[in-house]
């Protein structure tokens, strides 16, 4: 039986354009389980127990601007974090596809839903022959937004015959903690692109190329295409 798992991750909301938050990604993370992944996974927690930080799940954009249970961490530390988070992202057999919604020219609350919509339909056509392949595919996500949960649930009973959806948190699946990073990276991509960086993303990474020549063009390798 051939298995697929994926693995969801956002940033942003359904609510109304924020400068701070000018942009909603969705980022779905795809592993067909005939590839085993333990030994990634046992070097993942080797490599957090190492530096003393085993305790709690890793979200990537908590740790670059020091928010949360990081706020006592400094840039040294945060960053070591983040590397081994970043590293298993990018070593790890996965690939991945993100939807983009720029928020600002969305023309009411119900205009996101819309476009989400039409990139989700418009990603099953393209990859259906690939996505049909599979005997079930499983879902994973934490369905922390009600409107995005609706989404995936009607789209993938709609365009997979057998599919199953499991409720998933980074304590239980490091997969989804590798969503999050993809997620955090096309984030940080977008607004590397339009000029946007934060100063806590400038201090983190030190520059923009860096940002770039480091992270963002390694990791966008693993795009679906």
């Amino acid at each position: 039986m051939k298995e697929l798992s994926v693995f969801i991750d956002e940033s942003g909301d359904f609510g109304p354009y924020d400068y701070q938050s000018p942009y909603f990604i969705v980022t779905l993370a795809f592993h067909d389980q005939s590839s085993d992944i333990s030994k990634d996974i046992e070097s993942f927690n080797q490599k957090l127990s190492y530096i003393g930080f085993i305790e709690f799940p890793l979200h990537a954009g908590p740790l670059i601007r020091r928010e949360f249970i990081y706020d006592n961490y400094s840039l040294l530390e945060r960053k070591r974090i983040f590397n081994v988070q970043y590293n298993f992202t990018r070593t790890v057999d996965i690939k991945y596809k993100s939807f983009v919604i720029e928020k600002k020219e969305l023309i009411d609350d119900f205009d996101l839903h819309i476009k989400l919509t039409k990139q989700f339909k418009i990603f099953f056509q393209e990859q259906m022959g690939w996505l049909a392949s599979y005997d079930y595919i499983k879902v994973y996500y934490d369905y922390g937004q009600r409107e995005l949960s609706l989404i995936i649930a009607t789209l993938f009973s709609a365009n997979i015959n057998s599919v199953i959806y499991k409720k998933a948190t980074p304590n239980e699946y490091k997969l989804v903690q590798a969503a999050d990073m993809l997620c955090t990276m096309e984030l940080l991509l977008l607004k590397a692109d339009n000029k946007q960086l934060s100063k806590s993303e400038i201090t983190f990474f030190k520059s923009e190329r860096d940002l770039r020549k480091s992270y963002l063009n390694a990791i966008i390798k693993k795009r679906i295409r």
